[in-house]
């Protein structure tokens, strides 16, 4: 068993634990606010387990996983699948919150920061919804009947998941980002709005200041990882590909580099128009919400509608085969009218009466019919209807919006889209107050045809039926317009034929006087059903929420482009994994005519190994410095990148790396030479990467060279001796899973261990030994 003693002292980072894992484990990531380890096996199952290595829970999305983000907040975690769709889980039991289908193809790296900076004025970081203040909480999903806890997708009895997913995002700014090997960017405000897209391939970066001409361009590109800053104003994409310089003027595009690359995209309009964006996405991700609570009510409504009408329909269709069996040219709808209008009953409708149906049936189908009834009055009253006022009032806080222009036309808020998503909205509440009224005549018509059957039953049983009442006038309605039609139903389902509700002339010219008074312009709403209503809502509502979406995914811009490294060309049509990391570290300045006064300025830390059939040196590790520094200034008074090129230890090659805080790196190294019988030893170390004698890269040359090559002379010898480094007493593999603000380490074993070690050591401990 491993010791943290060695040769009568204490060697650094503290073991916590050294644990078997059933599987081996390809993707790993600390909660950022909680002692919790998610893990994804080859198989693709999602782990979380606590800090003592209690499992928690697992899910098994049944596609393979290709990469794992937590919220900011440590609330949710984020799955990104290979059919291109992510998902998000619920930390406290791994439920699935919601799927949101952004891309086509492997999502193979997400990333999801949440907005660092402090404004000294607080009305430009908070947005008041005002929605609490005139409605009560929002309804919930409806459960689909039949169905235990669980079942239905949707949250248990007393679960609050859904709503608390919403709600503690949209406490805080926050954007996840999504890239995929096709080479598609998605940034999701909250994780659910869909804010902006940028395709690497159509990206296009000026290749050298002096020669306005000359533009680089990137083909067969694939992402590898993303990264957007605290602030929320870049963000750092490393790909493979090849990138090709073309000249404006003459078309031609020349041979290029095929290697690993680093973009770095303008991503400031996230910045710059937070508090507009924050608006326009809590009021729409919660208009998403209340969506598919109206979706989920109609889809349940249906399925509750149909099953009672099924069990009418079963006994009631046995008036048909009668009639048939006993030769009569009659319709069940005709004998019926007869023994209502005094007739003894004909002995097919005697047989079903007595027979086939009885009072007992007689009384299951009403019980179930009425029952339907009032199960629908309550989906609507507790659900529906709610979910209907909700989305009209937040789209009238999103149309209020949209008359500022000066504010909101920049980010796409269109006024004319508004209006017309808000008419459709308030066409939805009109429908829905229709479907209520025809729902509550249909009811009470079958009501009273039951009513009147079973005192028709009674009298041919001979039976008392004098506490019977009934109104023989509806029973007419019902026999000629509600037998053998359904209007519920029609109002409720979605059909592939569009049909019309029937409206009488009259009607419709009451409409056209209304129409002349102003409020609305749609003459033809009261032909639709209420899932046609829904569905035309729901069409506006996307295409007003598209033109934010476009506006800004044509304001992301690449503002530099770096090359890394070259790679064979057999990895050409295939995604190149390298062990990558990409962090960002606050740099405090102070003014020169006020002391007090700071600023902070944020710098980028680009780490990654690299691969010895492509480099000059072998074993390397290249740390690239400050690329995201000044990129709103020109290229002629820009700082220059720094660089700096480590050399891993003779003997020990690197499995995987990780930025820590305060610019610090974590290596994860295994023995090169080892035996059948002994298979290394692996090593963790740690250096302060702003300490490195970082060499200045010029940004004024064209992107047509590899920039590191520069350096094979300026390598530093990393010495296993003069390192923090911590021996372990197996072969490791990746991934490296480490947690800046936990403080640990956990590092998988290639014989299926898992070990978490503790990175800060005690700092009151250090003081003791330094005054003693």
């Amino acid at each position: 068993m491993e010791t943290d003693e060695e040769q009568g002292g204490v060697v650094p980072f503290q073991l916590q634990f050294d644990k078997p894992i059933a599987s081996q484990i390809k993707i790993a990531e600390w909660n950022p606010e909680k002692d919790l380890l998610a893990m994804v096996t080859e198989d693709s199952k999602l782990l979380l387990h606590r800090f003592n290595w209690q499992r928690l829970w697992t899910v098994s999305p049944g596609k393979n996983i290709t990469s794992i983000c937590w919220r900011p907040d440590g609330k949710a975690i984020a799955v990104g699948l290979e059919d291109g769709t992510i998902s998000l889980h619920d930390v406290e039991n791994g439920k699935l919150l919601r799927n949101i289908k952004s891309h086509s193809a492997d999502v193979v790296c997400l990333h999801w920061e949440e907005d660092g900076k402090k404004d000294k004025s607080s009305n430009t970081t908070s947005y008041e919804d005002r929605t609490s203040r005139f409605f009560p909480p929002p309804p919930r999903v409806p459960k689909m009947p039949g169905l235990v806890p669980g079942d239905s997708g949707f949250m248990d009895d007393g679960e609050d998941s859904f709503q608390e997913l919403s709600n503690s995002s949209h406490q805080r700014y926050n954007i996840l980002c999504s890239g995929d090997k096709d080479g598609s960017i998605c940034f999701n405000i909250f994780g659910i709005f869909p804010i902006g897209t940028v395709n690497i391939h159509n990206l296009v970066v000026s290749s050298s200041p002096s020669s306005s001409n000359a533009a680089s361009r990137l083909l067969n590109a694939s992402i590898c990882k993303v990264a957007l800053s605290k602030d929320l104003c870049h963000l750092v994409v490393l790909c493979n590909g090849e990138l090709i310089t073309d000249e404006v003027n003459q078309g031609v595009g020349h041979h290029g580099l095929l290697g690993f690359h680093c973009l770095v995209l303008n991503t400031s309009i996230f910045s710059k128009r937070k508090t507009e964006l924050h608006q326009v996405a809590q009021q729409a991700s919660n208009i998403e919400d209340l969506s598919e609570v109206i979706r989920t009510s109609l889809s349940v409504m249906s399925k509750i509608w149909s099953d009672a009408m099924h069990t009418f329909h079963e006994k009631f269709n046995a008036v048909s085969t009668l009639i048939v069996d006993h030769g009569l040219d009659s319709t069940p709808q005709d004998e019926f009218l007869s023994l209502l209008g005094g007739a003894r009953a004909s002995p097919p409708l005697h047989q079903f009466l007595e027979n086939s149906l009885g009072e007992a049936g007689l009384k299951r189908v009403a019980k179930a019919v009425n029952g339907a009834g009032k199960e629908l009055q309550l989906i609507v009253l507790d659900h529906l209807q709610p979910a209907a006022e909700i989305i009209g009032f937040r789209i009238g806080e999103l149309r209020g919006l949209s008359k500022w222009r000066a504010r909101y036309k920049g980010i796409g808020l269109d006024e004319k889209l508004m209006d017309n998503a808000t008419e459709r909205a308030g066409m939805l509440f009109v429908q829905v107050e229709r479907f209520m009224r025809i729902l509550a005549s249909v009811v009470q018509q079958f009501s009273n045809f039951f009513s009147w059957l079973l005192k028709s039953v009674k009298i041919l049983m001979a039976e008392p039926s004098d506490q019977l009442p009934f109104n023989s006038e509806l029973v007419i309605i019902f026999l000629k317009f509600l037998y053998d039609q359904d209007p519920v139903r029609q109002l409720l389902e979605l059909s592939k034929v569009d049909r019309s509700v029937e409206v009488d002339m009259e009607t419709m010219q009451r409409i056209k006087q209304l129409a002349h008074f102003g409020g609305f312009s749609d003459l033809e709403y009261l032909k639709r059903t209420l899932s046609q209503e829904f569905q035309q809502m729901e069409a506006c509502f996307k295409d007003a929420f598209e033109m934010p979406f476009s506006a800004i995914s044509e304001k992301l811009l690449c503002k530099d482009l770096l090359p890394l490294f070259p790679i064979a060309s057999s990895s050409k049509l295939k995604p190149y994994k390298v062990p990558a990391s990409v962090s960002y570290y606050e740099d405090i300045s102070h003014d020169s005519s006020e002391s007090e006064i700071h600023q902070q300025t944020l710098t980028s830390y680009i780490s990654f190994k690299l691969p010895d059939d492509s480099f000059p040196v072998t074993n390397c590790i290249g740390i690239i410095r400050g690329l995201t520094h000044d990129l709103g200034k020109a290229d002629s008074i820009r700082d220059p990148i720094e660089a700096a090129l480590l050399r891993i230890p003779d003997g020990h090659h690197c499995m995987d790396l990780s930025l820590y805080k305060e610019g610090q790196i974590v290596l994860l190294l295994n023995e090169t030479a080892t035996t059948s019988e002994n298979s290394g030893n692996g090593y963790m170390m740690i250096l302060q990467a702003g300490d490195l004698p970082f060499v200045s890269l010029s940004r004024s040359t064209a992107p047509n060279s590899w920039k590191l090559h520069e350096l094979q002379d300026s390598a530093i010898y990393l010495q296993l001796e003069s390192e923090k480094v911590r021996s372990i007493p197996h072969s490791v593999v990746s991934p490296l899973a480490v947690s800046a603000s936990r403080g640990v380490a956990c590092v998988f074993a290639a014989r299926k261990r898992a070990l978490v070690y503790i990175l800060d050591e005690d700092e009151d401990e250090d003081e003791v030994s330094d005054t003693e």
